[in-house]
């Protein structure tokens, strides 16, 4: 892939579900989850005076939902720039649907280029790598991934690009929910980000040794994802409920972040 150019970006929206909202990174001075997509915007802030920066993702958010609800309120703000980064969530439910939840992203990355923003796209990895349960949709990320190539070729968008990259398979980039990134993973996706957007090189693809867990330590680790993790997520979806009800977006306005 050619190497894009960074811009001189004055601002900047953030869409998307709880990767973007920043589940599990640490508390930042509000109260709330930090997150990559603070991470960058901070990276943003030195490059020019009175940068402005809103997060709109709300965790458990759906490509349809995001395009509907999130994009419109981003193409208000006439932002610069806008990452949007969903699909996880589809392809976990037994409805995915990839034509549908394509199309959705495509609308909204459609919206927002006519908006005249600069679109940053997240092309998903393989979790079959690190987990023989997230596996069973390692086919469906497979074909989503595509989709977002060709997406973010078709609107000239920015990329990033996790499939065949290793770094992302080692536990402490993980939270113990092994759905969510851990403090390393988030500063990790910012990496990722800031490489995309032109800025930074691919150190980040480069993976340290992996120290290999006990038997044991990885059997009760098992346990107690089923138990704390796994269990509530699965009566979550029977309940028809979202871990985003009741959730507002962070930082709704686009407001000035000094760096």
């Amino acid at each position: 892939m050619i190497a894009r150019q960074a811009k001189p970006w004055r601002s900047y929206v953030a869409l998307g579900d709880s990767f973007t909202e920043g589940l599990v990174d640490d508390i930042g001075p509000d109260g709330r989850y930090v997150g990559w997509a603070d991470r960058v915007a901070q990276v943003l802030a030195l490059r020019v005076p009175d940068f402005r920066y809103a997060n709109l993702a709300i965790r458990g958010r759906l490509a349809q939902q995001v395009s509907v609800e999130q994009v419109p309120l981003a193409i208000a703000m006439r932002p610069d720039l806008v990452s949007f980064a969903v699909g996880v969530n589809d392809a976990l439910r037994r409805s995915y649907d990839l034509h549908r939840t394509a199309t959705a992203v495509e609308n909204g990355v459609r919206a927002l280029r006519a908006s005249g923003a600069d679109v940053l796209l997240y092309a998903f990895g393989d979790p079959g790598r690190r987990s023989m349960l997230l596996g069973r949709i390692s086919g469906r990320l497979a074909d989503y991934n595509s989709a977002m190539r060709e997406i973010a070729a078709i609107y000239d968008c920015y990329l990033v690009n996790f499939w065949g990259v290793a770094a992302f398979d080692q536990g402490e980039y993980w939270g113990a929910d092994r759905l969510h990134l851990s403090p390393l993973g988030h500063e990790l996706a910012a990496q990722c980000a800031l490489q995309a957007l032109g800025m930074g090189d691919a150190g980040w693809r480069t993976p340290a040794p992996i120290t290999p867990a006990a038997p044991i330590t990885r059997a009760l680790g098992h346990l107690h994802w089923v138990q704390g993790h796994l269990t509530p997520w699965v009566t979550r979806r029977l309940r028809g409920a979202s871990s985003g009800d009741g959730i507002v977006a962070k930082r709704p306005n686009l407001a000035r972040l000094d760096p």
